[in-house]
Order: C-alpha cells, then sequence, then structure tokens
C-alpha cells in the first residue's frame, strides 16, 4: 500500500468513513461466500452504524 493510500485510509478512519476498498479485501479473504456491498450500500450502512436510526438530536 502506498504512503498516499495510507494516509487516505487514516484520514478517512480519523472522520468515523472506515476504507472500502479494506473492506472489500476483508470480505474477498475472510468470507469468500458473500458478495460485497457496493460502495453505496456501504457508506449507508456506515453512516446508519455510526448516526443511529435518526430521530437527530440538535445539541
Amino acid at each position: 500500500m502506498s504512503l498516499f493510500a495510507r494516509l487516505a485510509e487514516t484520514a478517512r478512519l480519523m472522520v468515523g468513513l472506515p476504507d472500502y476498498d479494506t473492506y472489500c479485501r476483508h470480505v474477498a479473504d475472510h468470507h469468500p461466500e458473500r458478495t460485497p456491498m457496493t460502495r453505496a450500500e456501504f457508506f449507508r450502512e456506515r453512516q446508519q452504524a455510526h448516526y443511529g436510526s435518526g430521530g437527530g438530536r440538535c445539541c
């Protein structure tokens, strides 16, 4: 993995956005029977896991 790719991954993790490519490698290595989520599905699932099921708060 290049230095730039590592820095980009670190930056995403710092703001709570896991790396899609890392997810795809994990699924391929550890769950070969599964079809990975699309990038859009992955993003929605991670947002849902991070922010919950709505009812957001303003303060």
